[in-house]
């Protein structure tokens, strides 16, 4: 009986991580993204297998150092379907971050996907904020080797704490994560979210809020 009930909990709980994973199964061996189909899908329409080609699943560059010359000094390289179409399907991607000295990747989040980071060169802080009402900052300085892991749609931040550049590699669990940078989408939204509303939430001046806003 005790057996049949360990079967039981283990199959539930593996339903259980399947029903909640962030992209579906694959049904086939692959189904490379068709970037030119115009039909509207949750995800990207497959090509036709006979015409898939060893480049639909190659991307070349992520040993090429990104631009940080900008003004939070850190660049982003992804490697999403978007730039992979063999990715598609798959529930995953990555991307390079670059930091110029004391850069930093902005508070942000990845809707549809946890991250894990690995440090590659450099010294980098590292943190996440827990859901309301904890609002718990959980940080930790990473050196070279170390891999921290950010869960799905928690706002998260690195910083480069060296006087020299620092690398990391993101793997994703999506094959799309998206991307919402906080500072960007409050004060950068199109059209702009009404001054007085983001006065009182943030608690403070109108006209801090129209000089933030001019930023972005």
């Amino acid at each position: 009986m005790m057996s049949r009930f360990l079967i039981f909990s283990l199959l539930l709980a593996t339903c259980t991580l399947f029903a909640f994973a962030s992209d579906p199964s694959p049904l086939q061996d692959f189904c490379v993204a068709d970037t030119n189909s115009q039909v509207l899908v949750n995800g990207v329409v497959c090509k036709d297998p006979k015409v898939v080609q060893a480049n639909d699943f190659l991307f070349r560059g992520l040993h090429l150092m990104g631009n940080t010359s900008n003004n939070v000094g850190s660049n982003v390289t992804a490697v999403t379907v978007a730039q992979l179409p063999g990715l598609n399907t798959f529930g995953i991607s990555m991307a390079r971050i670059d930091f110029a000295p004391m850069g930093i990747n902005p508070p942000h989040t990845h809707p549809r996907a946890s991250e894990i980071l690995t440090v590659i060169e450099g010294r980098i802080l590292v943190g996440f904020v827990t859901s309301n009402p904890e609002n718990r900052l959980i940080t930790k300085v990473l050196e070279k080797g170390d891999v921290f892991v950010f869960p799905e749609g928690l706002i998260h931040f690195q910083k480069n704490l060296g006087h020299g550049y620092a690398l990391a590699l993101a793997a994703l669990s999506s094959q799309n994560p998206g991307v919402i940078t906080i500072a960007n989408a409050v004060f950068g939204s199109n059209p702009d979210i009404p001054t007085d509303i983001l006065a009182k939430a943030f608690q403070t001046d109108i006209n801090v809020v129209n000089q933030i806003q001019s930023k972005f």
